[in-house]
């Protein structure tokens, strides 16, 4: 457990002298979505760190405290810090993604390789829907009862039932103010910057039945404009690791070997 202001945040940290790798999850789930991914790491050699997101899983906010970005991304780098991880990879689903994206751009010497799986290019450009999109996502979700949310949301993100199943289940115990806060959040991240690139090795991968937000189109451009090939799982939904876990994995692996190799001569 890492104490932080306005929650106590729940990890675990297999240890070990291998590189270590820090999974973050995205929005409304929590650290078991990456299980098959962390237990494979693990078993590769690799020191693996994963938790639950403030406000998500064990990690509960303080009574009345809300969910912020800011907060967030001081957990991340507390978290790093605190570990004493020297340049570890960070691992970012959806809205782990847009934070672990932010992390490398404000501390890009805090991180030795950055892998971003179902989750929009924060520095991306955006056209004049995808603006729209963004301006009247959370409102749309604030007209949906707290009842319907869960099972809304599930078979938005998943395209198997182990996927729908554990999406609902995540979402189900998930209060809705604290859900719209989390997809604020996730919003507010998004800050196109025609200029920046990554400052670390970087691996893409989504799923290609993802349909949230403007992944989909925003991923690929990202892979243009970073020179770097995008990785695709066939019939995998938004929350690819769960709709596809030995392919995610496979990717993961490789992913991670070339970064360790990069770090140790970086």
């Amino acid at each position: 457990m890492l104490s932080q202001p306005g929650c106590d945040l729940r990890f675990s940290d297999s240890g070990g002298g291998g590189h270590a790798v820090v999974f973050t999850h995205g929005a409304g789930v929590d650290h078991a979505m990456f299980d098959a991914q962390a237990h494979a790491a693990r078993e590769a050699g690799f020191r693996v760190i994963y938790g639950d997101l403030r406000g998500h899983g064990a990690s509960a906010l303080h009574d009345g405290l809300r969910f912020h970005a800011a907060d967030a991304i001081d957990d991340l780098v507390s978290l790093v810090t605190h570990l004493e991880l020297e340049r570890p990879t960070l691992v970012g689903h959806s809205l782990g993604g847009n934070l672990s994206q932010t992390v490398v751009k404000r501390h890009p010497d805090l991180a030795g390789g950055l892998i971003v799986i179902d989750s929009t290019w924060n520095a991306g450009p955006l056209t004049r829907m995808e603006r729209f999109g963004l301006r009247v996502a959370a409102p749309l979700l604030a007209m949906i009862p707290a009842t319907r949310l869960p099972d809304l949301m599930a078979k938005a993100s998943a395209t198997t039932p182990v996927g729908i199943a554990y999406a609902r289940d995540c979402f189900a115990r998930m209060t809705k103010p604290v859900f719209l806060d989390v997809w604020r959040a996730t919003l507010s991240l998004v800050d196109p910057d025609p200029g920046a690139r990554t400052p670390v090795p970087l691996t893409l991968i989504r799923g290609a039945e993802d349909r949230t937000g403007n992944i989909r189109t925003a991923m690929p451009r990202w892979a243009r404009t970073e020179s770097i090939a995008e990785h695709v799982i066939p019939a995998a939904g938004h929350i690819s690791p769960l709709d596809a876990p030995d392919e995610v994995t496979a990717v993961l692996l490789q992913a991670l070997a070339a970064q360790q190799r990069s770090a140790e001569h970086g």
